[in-house]
């Protein structure tokens, strides 16, 4: 189908953006990549009167450090994220993640922003971003405020950022020397949402699991942090039967939607799976 007639913005700063936003209303939408708006709106399931087009604005873009934090422009496409030797070097699960999201052509123009704001919780940077305790940059009219991952993702398509503010930013800490990390996603195929997915961090000393956080994927109406799987494995080795308790346990927490990726039960099932394939890689990386 082919959408409604709107009308097109291209601001060249996030000043210009925000006040765009604020004048044209809920009527307007923000284009980054445009997976996922671009779609809605040839299936009529969205219809905005204004777009704003936020590709030409420069200090959205761009990976740097700040101390011990590593800051990533909204914009930036997942093939940057992907070739980032800043990113390899801090955060290799930002780097390394990404590579199973859609396809080349996808990553060349989807954007680490747009991810995370849609809201949708079969996109895979949210729960990577709760298994890094990442922290959102946001900014409005009323200036810019700091919001973690955990607080962000309230429901299926709805996340804290309000209609007249931009997601300029997302601040990630670098990971420790001995961190382990993984991220492991079940889908049918290349270029598809992931029927289940698991994000996990973690610390190990002495064998046994210091620190850890599990965030999972499309298992719920939005990404979530698997609280009780965390708890099953701290102070434990990671074995057979931690394995199996920490699966048991963000199983519980799942509440998937069934559709062609499959029903409610399989969907958990294989969130169990993915949460103790990435507990197991994250471990081996550990040192």
């Amino acid at each position: 189908m082919i959408p409604p007639a709107f009308d097109y913005h291209a601001p060249k700063t996030v000043g210009e953006a925000i006040s765009l936003l604020g004048s044209l209303g809920d009527d307007a939408k923000l284009l980054a990549g445009g997976h996922s708006l671009l779609p809605m709106m040839k299936l009529r399931f969205a219809q905005p009167g204004h777009l704003i087009d936020i590709n030409r604005i420069p200090e959205l873009r761009g990976i740097r450090e700040d101390g011990n934090t590593v800051v990533i422009g909204a914009m930036t496409s997942e093939n940057e994220l992907i070739n980032s030797a800043l990113l390899q070097a801090r955060v290799p699960l930002l780097a390394d993640a990404p590579k199973l999201i859609a396809d080349p052509q996808v990553r060349n123009r989807g954007t680490l922003g747009g991810d995370i704001a849609h809201g949708d919780p079969g996109n895979d940077h949210p729960a990577i971003s709760l298994a890094l305790d990442a922290t959102f940059v946001l900014q409005g009219p009323k200036g810019t405020r700091n919001v973690k991952a955990d607080d962000f993702f309230l429901g299926t398509y709805m996340t804290a950022l309000a209609e007249d503010e931009i997601l300029t930013a997302v601040r990630v800490p670098a990971l420790a020397k001995g961190t382990g990390w993984a991220y492991e996603k079940l889908k049918r195929k290349t270029g598809d949402w992931a029927t289940a997915g698991a994000a996990v961090v973690m610390q190990m000393a002495g064998g046994k699991v210091t620190q850890i956080r599990v965030a999972l994927t499309n298992v719920a109406p939005m990404a979530i942090r698997a609280l009780a799987a965390e708890a099953a494995l701290m102070g434990q080795a990671v074995d057979d039967a931690s394995l199996n308790a920490a699966a048991a346990a963000a199983m519980a927490v799942c509440d998937p939607a069934e559709d062609l990726r499959g029903d409610r039960a399989y969907k958990t099932a294989m969130a169990g799976q993915m949460v103790k394939r990435a507990i197991k890689a994250a471990a081996g990386r550990c040192s």
